[in-house]
């Protein structure tokens, strides 16, 4: 797939492109007052919930298609592009009507790839920019498949939206970052925008800025940030809302980092880095086998797989080590899970032959 860079007039190249605006459209007032403090201080595009897809009934659902009337106002009054999340074809043909000139696919929808299937259905013809946000579960494939979908549709400005996974317990970020998962997405699909989404990843305004920065870090094109003009009073996802002039003080301070395929002071660095990684590789080779050994042992003895207790007990204990030695609880929980899983897999298959 050949994506195409997005037909913004004077819109520039400078790295990152930032799109903001308040989490819903809540009134005209509203609308009109964070739109004009951001034109001030630099932003081009803004962006709006005019749907909003909430987890429970009862909740705030966007203001519908009044909102759209409003979201024109702000392109006339400030000269700024304005963007929207679309969930079905009903919502592309009301956005185009208006003239919105960048729509974005939620998480939830990206998930269904028959709902994807109806907007790029919808958007046939059309030449806009479309942002796909990841799927709210880990399925890099699913996401690669909506963003397929778009582009059969013959839609080729496009750009990702990295913006976190859902997890069912408590933790820091709202959404599990699991920068690896962008990561892969940028090297299957190297000329394909990508943009971090850190309101919907951290929940938490002050985790805005250095999640802002990491993606900077890790060469993200673009930021997709949530600002409102009283945030503590928005009516949607006010903690992770910022004021305009905190937005602005946030990416004035952005370190944008020359990429470098290498340098020469590194060059030792990485060699023993392969070494260690084939190391590691090895034992974990090693640590199969011995997996394999048990599985036969257990086939032969009417035991079976998956030894709960003892799993439980040693994960525990693997990962206070690994916190010891200075990694993280979730780094040690991921790589541990990921080891039993293949060690599950490798008995199984030996259980079954």
């Amino acid at each position: 797939m050949e994506f195409q860079t997005f037909n913004i007039p004077n819109l520039g190249t400078q790295r990152p492109m930032v799109i903001a605006g308040p989490c819903s459209a809540e009134t005209e007032e509203q609308t009109l007052t964070t739109a004009r403090q951001l034109a001030q201080n630099g932003i081009k595009i803004f962006r709006a919930g005019i749907w909003k897809p909430r987890t429970k009934p009862g909740g705030f659902e966007g203001i519908g298609v009044e909102g759209l009337q409003w979201l024109r106002r702000v392109k006339n009054e400030t000269g700024m592009y304005v963007a929207t999340e679309v969930a079905t074809a009903k919502h592309v043909y009301e956005a185009l009507k208006y003239g919105i000139d960048v729509l974005w696919i939620g998480a939830r929808t990206t998930a269904n790839p028959f709902a994807v299937q109806e907007i790029a259905d919808a958007l046939r013809g059309v030449d806009i920019p479309i942002l796909i946000k990841n799927p709210v579960n880990p399925d890099i494939e699913l996401w690669i498949g909506a963003i397929e979908r778009i582009y059969n549709a013959g839609l080729h400005q496009l750009a990702a939206v990295h913006r976190g996974f859902s997890s069912y317990d408590k933790k820091v970020y709202r959404n599990q970052p699991q920068w690896h998962i962008p990561i892969e997405l940028h090297r299957r699909l190297p000329n394909l925008p990508i943009f971090c989404d850190p309101s919907h990843i951290g929940g938490k305004r002050e985790l805005i800025a250095p999640l802002s920065q990491q993606a900077m870090d890790l060469q993200f094109d673009g930021l997709i940030i949530e600002s409102h003009c009283a945030p503590d009073n928005a009516w949607s996802d006010k903690a992770q809302q910022l004021s305009p002039e905190v937005l602005d003080v946030i990416l004035r301070k952005l370190v944008l980092r020359e990429m470098k395929q290498t340098t020469e002071d590194l060059v030792d660095l990485r060699r023993e880095i392969d070494s260690i990684d084939n190391e590691l590789l090895e034992l974990l080779a090693k640590r199969m086998r011995i997996s394999s050994e048990i599985g036969t042992y257990k086939k032969e003895h009417g035991i079976a797989v998956l030894q709960t207790g003892r799993y439980n007990e040693i994960l525990e204990k693997r990962i206070a080590n690994g916190e010891r030695l200075g990694m993280s609880r979730e780094f040690m929980r991921t790589f541990l899970e990921a080891i039993h899983e293949e060690s599950v897999r490798v008995q199984v298959e030996l259980m079954n032959k």
